[in-house]
């Protein structure tokens, strides 16, 4: 894995007097795939945005290489409906200058990778969700980027083509390109080879998924009835709760905690302390 300096470096960015983002860190190395998750409000939208340049930072510094060696897939994935996938892919590769036989090749590759060669003459409006995202990453990988920045990918699309949209994106990440996404899903982050998880505009955890799980302190439990504590919360069926020590009710059966629960336990401690965990 090749380091850049690329990312952001104690950024905060101010809409209107109020922070939306505050001295966030992040680096983007080649060969790697980070994921930036949050729920809505976080800040995910505007650390995307400000990598982008599309909004100024307040403070901090922001790099990211030359605007024709990135590439990006925008939540509504930029597909345009009355063009063919083929076309929509063409259209891409000459706004970066891909022709001629650069451009088959890097369509053919593609299509292929993406798994839409069979529908190539198919209207953009006439894909499925699936097929419609697969199809806006490919637009936005067609010019070999250095730098792949994708809002929140898999939001809507069913299992299977969130996994071959994840093929693809793992495929660039070998392809030596920094891969930057965003995500709610906190499953989905914990495949990234870096998590950072955005509340209210900071920083709650980042680092390798392992790493945060791995570092959690205290306890995790998970009982049938809703416990009288604050650090608890609805797991499925079932509730969860923490403890820096172990339970003594028998009430609750101790669980391995994943990076959901870390991502949980954390914010509960900052909105109960006023303190990140």
């Amino acid at each position: 894995m090749t380091d850049t300096n690329w990312g952001l470096d104690r950024v905060s960015v101010a809409y209107d007097g109020k922070q939306a983002l505050a001295d966030v860190s992040l680096a983007l190395n080649l060969g790697s795939v980070v994921g930036v998750a949050g729920g809505d409000g976080s800040g995910k939208t505007t650390l995307l945005r400000s990598l982008l340049g599309l909004v100024p930072a307040s403070s901090g510094a922001v790099n990211r290489p030359d605007g024709d060696e990135v590439g990006y897939l925008p939540a509504s994935s930029g597909v345009y409906p009355d063009l063919t996938v083929e076309e929509n892919l063409r259209f891409a590769a000459g706004a970066y200058g891909v022709r001629g036989g650069n451009y088959r090749m890097a369509r053919d590759e593609l299509l292929e990778r993406s798994g839409l060669e069979d529908v190539s003459d198919r209207l953009g409006g006439n894909l499925s969700g699936g097929m419609r995202q697969k199809l806006g990453l490919a637009m936005a990988l067609v010019h070999r980027p250095r730098l792949l920045v994708l809002d929140e990918p898999s939001t809507g699309i069913d299992p299977v083509s969130r996994r071959e949209l994840w093929g693809l994106l793992s495929e660039a990440a070998r392809d030596e390109t920094a891969v930057l996404m965003t995500t709610t899903y906190l499953d989905e982050a914990g495949r990234c080879d870096t998590v950072c998880v955005l509340d209210d505009g900071t920083v709650l955890l980042q680092g390798a998924p392992d790493e945060l799980v791995g570092g959690f302190s205290g306890v995790v439990g998970e009982t049938t009835s809703r416990p009288d504590t604050p650090f608890a919360w609805r797991r499925g069926a079932s509730w969860r709760l923490w403890s820096l020590d172990e339970f003594e009710s028998p009430a609750v059966r101790p669980v391995t905690p994943d990076l959901q629960d870390a991502v949980i336990v954390a914010a509960l401690r900052r909105r109960e302390s006023g303190v990140a965990a």
